[in-house]
């Protein structure tokens, strides 16, 4: 049975207000080390600020939902080890 797949979380939802610059510092982190493993790489993410209460990240000025997206999909591709490089 495969799980139920989750709506991406879009740049003003406003749950993404919750997160703050040390928590957005550490999943980009998190980001870093899992995208390494199938080659994506953001040496150069960190956070850019704020807007409208919303925490910014820096590879073009993206969202934390974009980097919130990203670490699901990675996470989702690890369990199901559908990745192929």
């Amino acid at each position: 049975m495969t799980a139920a797949r989750r709506a991406p979380i879009a740049p003003a939802d406003p749950r993404t207000c919750d997160y703050d610059d040390a928590q957005v510092t550490e999943l980009i982190t998190e980001l870093q080390q899992r995208g390494g493993q199938f080659g994506l790489l953001w040496g150069s993410a960190r956070t850019n600020g704020t807007v409208d209460g919303h925490v910014l990240v820096n590879f073009g000025n993206a969202p934390v939902s974009t980097l919130l997206n990203l670490l699901h999909l990675m996470r989702e591709l690890e369990g199901r080890g559908e990745w192929e490089s």
